[in-house]
């Protein structure tokens, strides 16, 4: 018998233990387990105690000893003490267990919060089938007195959103009133939530208005919900039109509304003047502006061409003592790289190391980015043999932002040096990566070794799957060696990843071109939408 085995046999031995009565007092359990026992026992085999040991432990005093309390928390004080977690692998099945245990072996009524306890459990675990199952075993059941509230409602319209049975949960909403449960604001946000995630916003901000007209007000929560799916949607009109109702149903939008609205217009696109705007606004109305709304300002101006505009922000952020963290110091750094301004930029990462802030990967990757703009390759790859000093250089991100530089300015030999370098270290090579070897190759005329790395993406993983970019570049290669049937074929195989302008103009101007006599391509694009259509 192993030493292991022997101790959780003297834990499952314990109950034959005779319990200690101290004088004046009520029955006191021996430790669980000598701490002499427990300290030698691995010190004297080639092994080390095991969470059987302890869940051994734990089964007894559960069981065997009448739910002993007192010596289950010093088992998992213990547990605590050598860093030991216990995980229930099946919580919601005990958690209803011992729900439907209550009447009968307890004595104790079921009461609708008990029951939303158990609910809410199912819930968060993700077993939202199982917690309808719950819900109708519950309330169909003979002699029950328990009755849904307005949680329990809550709590099932969630379940329904989280699997897509919006309609249904609408249904739900509409049976609440029926029951004498009239629904609150957090019933609209959850159904709101899950009509937005549907896309089916003009539904969520009609059920708004019918919120109201039923005199149930919405809180910002609520407003941030339909605001947030306006703004993926790109509807910024309405989204701000909203912001407007919010002042007028005497309610004011919060840190989180302007965030949402100001995140989209630089997202988006969209004029970042009106992030300015609202930013403006933002701070007269009292809400501190946070590091990640400048961030998303000044790369909006950046890429607006509003680079002094965009340093006039960032002089403002600091004189208003608002310190900046490395987001908004990679967004500085990435704009002014984008001005081609890579000398200001340097001295931004210093100041930036001074401070405390260590970079990330979008800060190197965009100091790199620059410097290839600039024509400053040398000075890229020096960057990232120097980055070891502050961070790991390991990192796809950094090796794609090389290769694709490199191979950008026909430097092939030393992005075969960064990829055999990848490769050495374990790092996976992305699609970005893959493509910029396949773009470098081509243009080198090596197009056999192009097709071969191709070959090799079609076996990787999905973040490494040839893209529409990927196949651009091989039909463009092998229409220009007259290799059109070649392409052709490629082209079958990448019908169903969405060929893009570029992938047709490509084959037009290889047809106009290459082919003699030239053709026009309108039979080529018949047949090319007549398969796209098909698929």
């Amino acid at each position: 018998m192993t030493k292991l085995t022997f101790i959780n046999t003297i834990c499952r031995g314990l109950s034959s233990f005779p319990s200690k009565v101290s004088r004046g007092q009520g029955p006191s359990h021996p430790p669980p387990l000598s701490d002499q026992l427990f300290n030698s026992a691995p010190q004297s085999g080639s092994f080390r105690l095991g969470d059987s040991t302890f869940y051994s432990l734990i089964h007894h005093y559960e069981y065997a000893r009448n739910d002993d309390f007192a010596s289950l928390h010093n088992v998992l004080c213990r547990m605590k003490l050598q860093s030991r977690v216990f995980i229930e692998k099946s919580l919601p099945d005990k958690a209803v267990e011992l729900f439907h245990r209550m009447p009968h072996e307890f004595h104790c009524i079921p009461t609708v919060k008990s029951f939303n306890s158990v609910l809410n459990v199912i819930i968060q675990e993700g077993f939202y089938h199982r917690a309808f199952d719950f819900y109708n075993r519950s309330f169909n059941a003979k002699n029950t007195n328990v009755s849904p509230n307005v949680l329990t409602f809550n709590l099932l319209l969630k379940a329904m959103c989280k699997l897509g049975w919006v309609d249904r949960a609408i249904e739900v909403l509409r049976e609440m009133s029926l029951r004498k449960c009239p629904p609150d604001v957090y019933t609209c946000c959850t159904l709101m939530d899950g009509l937005c995630k549907e896309d089916r916003i003009d539904e969520a901000v009609s059920l708004l208005d019918e919120m109201q007209t039923e005199g149930c007000f919405p809180s910002p929560v609520t407003f941030n919900v339909l605001i947030n799916g306006l703004c993926k949607k790109g509807d910024l009109v309405r989204a701000a039109k909203l912001v407007d109702n919010i002042f007028l149903k005497g309610c004011f939008p919060n840190k989180v509304t302007y965030n949402k609205l100001i995140h989209a217009r630089e997202d988006g696109g969209r004029r970042v003047e009106d992030a300015v705007t609202l930013m403006i606004s933002m701070e007269e109305r009292g809400y501190g502006v946070n590091e990640y709304v400048y961030s998303a300002i000044i790369t909006g101006l950046f890429k607006g061409g509003k680079s002094e505009d965009a340093m006039k922000l960032w002089n403002e952020m600091m004189e208003k003592g608002c310190k900046p963290n490395n987001v908004v110091y990679s967004a500085l750094i990435d704009g002014l790289c984008r001005e081609g301004k890579t000398n200001e930029a340097e001295e931004v990462l210093s100041e930036m190391i001074d401070k405390g802030c260590i970079p990330n990967a979008y800060t190197y990757s965009s100091l790199m980015k620059g410097f290839f703009k600039t024509g400053n390759c040398h000075k890229a790859v020096q960057l990232w043999k120097d980055m070891a000093e502050h961070e790991c250089i390991h990192s796809k991100v950094y090796y794609s932002v090389l290769i694709h530089g490199l191979c950008e300015v026909g430097n092939l030999s030393e992005a075969m040096m960064v990829w055999r370098h990848m490769l050495d270290k374990g790092c996976k090579p992305d699609a970005v990566a893959y493509s910029s070897m396949i773009q470098g190759l081509c243009n080198a005329g090596s197009l056999e070794e192009a097709l071969k790395l191709f070959n090799e993406m079609l076996c990787q993983e999905t973040e490494s799957q040839p893209d529409v970019i990927t196949y651009n570049i091989l039909f463009n290669a092998l229409c220009n060696q007259n290799s059109v049937s070649h392409a052709i074929d490629l082209l079958n195989s990448m019908l169903d990843r969405d060929p893009d302008i570029a992938t047709c103009n490509i084959f037009l101007r290889t047809l106009r071109e290459k082919l003699d006599p030239p053709q026009d391509g309108r039979e080529f694009l018949d047949e090319f939408v007549i398969r796209l259509f098909k698929r």
